[in-house]
């Protein structure tokens, strides 16, 4: 596996030989010594502090730490939603960490599938037109992006509610059209923050059922959550604390929730 040594400097051509060499090895996400720091008055805070990840194609991987841990800061990373302080982020081979803005709305739309707590859906907009989105932004052709996002509602189980707006859904089937309007693009991975948290306790179950199905379909999940009952899904659990992985462990299957 492609490594770097502390304070390593590469060159542009370096760079892109260890994207390829990461994208060879099926390595969707992987950092190094990636820091985030924010300036408050006269103090530093580093909320992510040298963090080494490695996700590869096909994982399942919970990100969990409790509240001030930087776990959020390390997803708005992951999720090219924040750009790193130093250090080096490569999504899919692509080095997102030296990236624009432009750039990096462009591998949002790309590369990732959001699912918020929130849904985050337009309230006036069918269940289609919401999944449509990303493909409207990316500037598909009319008929392919409606082809498009029918076929991701169906993969989720809401063929029949297609022409239906948020406020005529319920709170699973709302969160079933956040994560078809995520999967409408094919993306590298599924990047889902609390996804259950708006959820009540039967539909929490429901979305993480189908979370697991769309793993085993092939799907990079990385889950980031604060519940361990929540992380109990994942096959690998990354705990975050004070910036820093405190420990990287897979989840045997014997412990593993299941609600398919």
């Amino acid at each position: 596996m492609a490594t770097i040594a502390p304070g390593q400097e590469l060159t542009s051509q370096q760079r892109e030989e260890l994207g390829r060499e990461l994208q060879s090895e099926g390595i969707v996400i992987r950092t190094f010594d990636l820091w985030k720091t924010y300036i408050m008055g006269d103090q530093e805070i580093h909320a992510v502090s040298g963090v080494d990840i490695v996700i590869r194609r096909g994982e399942y991987v919970a990100i969990m730490g409790p509240s001030g841990s930087g776990k959020s800061t390390l997803m708005n990373l992951i999720g090219c939603l924040d750009t790193p302080t130093k250090g080096l982020y490569y999504l899919n081979g692509k080095l997102a960490s030296d990236m624009e803005d432009d750039e990096l709305a462009r591998i949002r739309n790309k590369e990732i599938g959001f699912v918020f707590q929130t849904f985050n859906l337009l309230a006036r907009a069918s269940a289609l037109h919401n999944v449509e989105l990303p493909l409207i932004y990316a500037g598909m052709p009319t008929e392919e992006r409606i082809e498009r996002a029918k076929q991701a509602l169906t993969a989720v189980d809401l063929t029949s509610r297609m022409y239906h707006k948020p406020n005529e859904l319920s709170g699973g089937q709302r969160q079933r059209v956040a994560i078809a309007r995520a999967l409408v693009n094919h993306p590298s991975i599924l990047l889902a923050d609390e996804p259950t948290g708006a959820l009540d306790t039967a539909t929490g179950k429901e979305i993480m059922g189908l979370f697991e199905r769309l793993h085993s379909e092939g799907n990079t999940i990385v889950l980031v959550t604060h519940e361990p009952d929540i992380a109990a899904h994942a096959h690998r659990v990354i705990h975050i604390r004070d910036g820093k992985v405190e420990r990287d462990e897979a989840v045997p299957e014997s412990d593993r929730v299941s609600f398919r």
